[in-house]
């Protein structure tokens, strides 16, 4: 199985393939005229003007070498000329299709999941709140894991699609935009921070004129966080820490810049690829796994597996491990929803105060006594 990191961008991967192509250039002197209220996200700016929102992708998918931008127009909003070349979305919206799960814990902070009425692959959801919208029928099926309908779209006329893309071609896009269909990007996958990832609530705020309460909910998330690490810095030592697992003859680890490294350096623990450049995933001969990690107190996210009897039946070697052979191996795969979708997938770009708890309560159990672990579960 594939790293945390390698296995979080992939399941995004096959959630959806759609976005919007628009080569475009927003003038500087107009958005010059606002301040971007976006403090850690990397790939969104969002400027607020009299009447509308200028919001602007810019870094929609890995070395991306164009930007996106779309104008959020309040109710008698004017917007000026040179503004018109770009996709104008109403604001605020009554309606809309996400496809990726990393999106429903947004709707729901903010109160607006009633408004969701699409999406692809429901089974994947977790949410209680929002599987019982789709077990009585306000949510429809959208399509597959590898392309949207069309015709369903078209038929629901959502005010807004919100996707994402793995790069600049996009077949399906055309025959939506040709339809008049509103398609927004979403590239909080591409966010490598975990407040970065988190902050993209804001884009959704936007959307629905919410944006105090987005910045309200966000700014609680980043309270916790925060908090959270400034506890962690008082741990006196730094475990030594292995994860992933083997797929497919190699075995995958996060690079040491990656989303997941970043939590393992916060949660005060010795990541042993830590120093690794790059931000997706290293793989790795299990040998030289096993030379390097053989004595790792820890052992995270190894996959799929929902138990130590799993794991050996599918690799004896793991037994070699002092991790596995003391029982110190602890996956985010067990904690799912009523369909099987992992609640860490969907949660936990949101959450990454949660995440960070967790970590703590495995590597130091002495600074969070109290907390019971959410994501991760120990296997037995």
């Amino acid at each position: 199985m594939k790293s945390i990191f390698f296995k979080f961008l992939f399941f995004l991967f096959v959630i959806s393939f759609i976005g919007c192509k628009q080569n475009n250039k927003t003038s500087k002197n107009t958005i010059a005229t606002s301040e971007n209220s976006i403090q850690y996200a990397k790939g969104l700016e969002i400027y607020k003007r009299k009447g509308f929102s200028i919001v602007k992708i810019t870094n929609p998918w890995p070395e991306a070498k164009e930007n996106f931008t779309y104008i959020l127009k309040e109710k008698n909003g004017i917007i000026p000329d040179s503004l018109k070349q770009f996709t104008v979305i109403p604001i605020p919206i009554k309606s809309i299709v996400v496809t990726s799960t990393t999106h429903i814990p947004s709707l729901e902070l903010l109160g607006v999941e009633n408004t969701l009425i699409g999406f692809p692959n429901t089974a994947y959801i977790s949410s209680e709140k929002t599987r019982e919208l789709i077990d009585t029928g306000k949510i429809r099926e959208v399509g597959t894991n590898e392309s949207l309908n069309t015709e369903v779209l078209i038929d629901m006329k959502p005010d807004v699609i919100v996707g994402f893309g793995l790069n600049n071609s996009n077949p399906i896009l055309d025959n939506l935009q040709k339809s008049g269909l509103k398609v927004m990007f979403d590239g909080d996958w591409n966010e490598q921070s975990p407040l970065g990832k988190a902050e993209w609530i804001k884009l959704f705020g936007a959307l629905y004129e919410l944006d105090s309460k987005a910045n309200a909910v966000f700014s609680e998330i980043e309270a916790a966080y925060n908090n959270t690490l400034a506890l962690a810095k008082k741990a006196t030592v730094r475990p030594s820490v292995l994860c992933g697992s083997m797929y497919q003859n190699q075995w995958f680890v996060p690079q040491g810049e990656s989303w997941a490294s970043l939590f393992l350096k916060d949660a005060q623990s010795d990541y042993l690829w830590k120093n690794t450049k790059g931000t997706g995933s290293l793989p790795l001969p299990f040998e030289n796994v096993l030379e390097l990690a053989k004595n790792a107190e820890f052992w995270i996210a190894p996959g799929n597996f929902a138990s130590l009897k799993e794991m050996s039946d599918s690799n004896p070697h793991y037994n070699q491990f002092a991790s596995f052979k003391n029982k110190k191996v602890y996956s985010y795969a067990v904690n799912k929803g009523a369909k099987g979708g992992i609640i860490y997938f969907e949660w936990s770009p949101t959450r990454p105060d949660w995440v960070l708890k967790d970590l703590i309560k495995i590597f130091h159990p002495e600074l969070l006594p109290n907390h019971k672990l959410f994501f991760y579960q120990k296997l037995e």
